[in-house]
């Protein structure tokens, strides 16, 4: 179970009435709304994102449940609305962009650590993974 490999991840199947996600597009673009208007904020919105759809089982590709996550960590969701509304084709553009620039990296899974901008390491790995891979980037660059 997942919970016995990380005890702090707070995971349920879905239940409940609302209905699943129809897709991550809409909290993505969320996500970059709040990175650009509140830059503070860009990590707590990430976690409660996380935490909205794999804990609490909430529709996070609804426009007002993103909104109230807005709310949530202490955030002007009127003013998230109003921006969303204003900017919601551009923050389309920019998140698909972002997604063919990681596909263009040999990015295609998720997650996916890139080292040095240039080595993807795909898959939720051990520290000592990443810890070797550093080391071996250190090692070639030392002896160039």
């Amino acid at each position: 179970m997942i919970q016995n490999q990380e005890p702090r991840v707070k995971f349920r199947p879905w239940e409940g009435n609302s209905t699943p996600p129809t897709g991550s597009l809409p909290a993505q673009i969320a996500h970059k709304l709040v990175s650009d208007l509140w830059p503070q904020m860009a990590m707590p919105m990430h976690h409660r994102l996380l935490e909205a759809y794999f804990s609490e089982n909430r529709t996070i590709s609804d426009w007002t449940v993103l909104a109230d996550l807005v709310s949530e960590i202490g955030e002007d969701s009127s003013l998230f609305l109003q921006k969303l509304e204003e900017q919601k084709s551009d923050l389309a553009d920019r998140v698909i962009a972002d997604h063919n620039e990681a596909v263009g990296q040999g990015i295609t899974a998720v997650p996916t650590t890139l080292i040095n901008h240039v080595l993807p390491v795909p898959g939720a790995q051990e520290s000592e993974t990443y810890i070797n891979w550093i080391e071996r980037i250190i090692e070639r660059s030392e002896s160039s």
